[in-house]
C-alpha cells in the first residue's frame, strides 16, 4: 500500500510503498475512505516540542471500510463503513469497558500520533472495540469529521456549560468551531469567538456564534468580550493551542468561572497562576474524547444537525498530500482538508 510518511522536520512528507497491515488480536484493517489533516499533525512535523518519530504515518481523523478481522475482533464485520476512535488499548480493564480508552489501565497508544501508523494511507489498523458503524445517511467525509466533533463535545461537557451562560471560545479552527456547535446545543446564552483574522467568521456564525472578535489594538480582548457577551464570560473554551492563550483565558473569565483547555500546545507553556488563584478560577484540561462523544456526534449528524459539514473546504488524493500538507502551513483559505487515498 501507499502511505504519506514523516521523515524529519523541515522535509515534506514522502509517499512510500509498504506492505499492507495485518490485524492483531481484537483489531481490524480499514480501507481508509477519508482522513482529515489536523493542525496538530502540522505542528508535530515542525520540530518544536512534541514531534513525530521518523517513519511515522500521521492521521488520527479517519473513516473507512472494514476489510479484514483479527482474532477475537467483535462488533463489526467485513464490509462495514465505520469511524474509529484512533486508539489501541487493552480492551479489558474497567476504563476500556466503560468507554474511556485514554484512561486504559494498561496504557493506550494513539493511532497516527506516534509509532502506530495512521490514516494518511490506503489501509490502517484500528481496534474493533473502538469502531462505530456509520449510519446510511452519513458519508465517509462525515465519518472523518466525527473525531474533531468529539473533541469539541468532550471539552464542552467537561466545562459544564449551563443554559444561559456566557461563553468565550478562543480559536476558530475545527475544534473551536466544534466547541461553538456543542456550546449552542448545551444551551449557552451568548457565544463570542476570538481569532487572529475574520476568515472563519461565517463558519463560526453558522455553528452558533453571536459575535466574532478580532482585537485590533484599540480595544483589548477583555473589553471586546465583555461588550459582546454583556459581561465577563462564565466559561472560556481555549481551543487554539497557541502559547500564551491559557493566560488570556484566565484573564477573560469571571470570578469563579471555568476555563476548559481543548487546544494542544506542543511547547511548554508557563502561566501566571496568581489571577486564577485570586479569582478562584476552575481549570479543566480536556483529553480528546470517549466513546460517548463519538456516539453523540454521529447521532447529531444523523438527526440533520449537519452544520459541521461546512468545515470541509478541500480534498486531496494521497499522491498530492505532501504538497497540500506544506501549503496548509501558510494557507488562509482552508479549514478542514480531507485526504481521499483513492482520489
Amino acid at each position: 500500500m501507499r502511505v504519506a510518511m514523516f521523515d524529519q522536520p523541515g522535509r515534506p512528507l514522502k509517499i512510500e510503498n509498504v506492505g499492507d497491515p495485518t490485524p492483531g488480536e481484537g483489531q481490524v484493517v480499514l480501507r481508509v475512505g477519508r482522513c482529515g489533516i489536523c493542525s496538530t499533525d502540522l505542528h508535530m512535523t515542525e520540530g518544536h516540542g512534541f514531534t513525530f518519530p521518523a517513519g511515522a504515518v500521521p492521521g488520527h481523523e479517519f473513516s473507512g471500510e472494514v476489510v479484514a478481522l483479527g482474532k477475537g475482533a467483535e462488533g463489526v464485520k467485513v464490509g462495514d463503513r465505520v469511524t474509529a476512535l484512533p486508539v489501541l488499548t487493552c480492551g479489558r480493564c474497567s476504563k476500556c469497558l466503560g468507554g474511556q480508552p485514554f484512561a486504559c489501565e494498561a496504557g493506550s497508544q494513539t493511532i497516527g500520533i506516534g509509532p502506530v501508523w495512521g490514516g494518511y494511507a490506503e489501509y490502517a489498523v484500528a481496534a474493533a472495540r473502538w469502531c462505530l458503524r456509520l449510519p446510511d445517511a452519513l458519508s465517509l467525509d462525515d465519518g472523518a469529521l466525527i473525531e474533531p466533533l468529539a473533541v469539541g463535545l468532550h471539552g464542552v461537557r467537561l466545562a459544564g456549560i449551563r443554559p444561559g451562560e456566557r461563553v468565550l471560545v478562543i480559536g476558530a479552527g475545527p475544534v473551536g468551531l466544534a466547541a461553538i456547535y456543542w456550546a449552542r446545543r448545551a444551551g449557552a446564552g451568548r457565544i463570542a469567538v476570538t481569532a487572529s483574522s475574520r476568515r472563519r467568521q461565517a463558519l463560526a456564525e453558522l455553528m452558533g456564534a453571536d459575535a466574532f472578535l478580532v482585537p485590533d489594538g484599540e480595544e483589548t480582548l477583555a473589553q471586546a468580550s465583555a461588550s459582546a457577551l454583556g459581561g465577563k464570560a462564565d466559561v472560556v473554551l481555549e481551543c487554539s493551542g497557541v502559547k500564551g492563550m491559557l493566560d488570556a483565558s484566565i484573564a477573560n473569565v469571571r470570578r469563579s468561572g471555568t476555563v476548559a483547555v481543548l487546544g494542544i500546545c506542543v511547547e511548554p507553556e508557563p502561566i501566571n497562576a496568581l489571577p486564577a488563584v485570586l479569582n478562584e478560577v476552575t481549570l479543566r484540561f480536556s483529553m480528546a474524547f470517549d466513546r460517548h462523544d463519538y456516539h453523540t456526534s454521529i447521532d447529531a449528524l444523523e438527526r440533520g444537525r449537519v452544520e459541521p459539514r461546512a468545515m470541509i473546504t478541500g480534498s486531496v488524493g494521497l499522491a498530492g498530500t505532501p504538497d497540500m500538507f506544506e501549503a496548509l502551513r501558510t494557507a488562509k483559505d482552508h479549514c478542514k482538508v480531507m485526504i481521499d487515498p483513492r482520489g
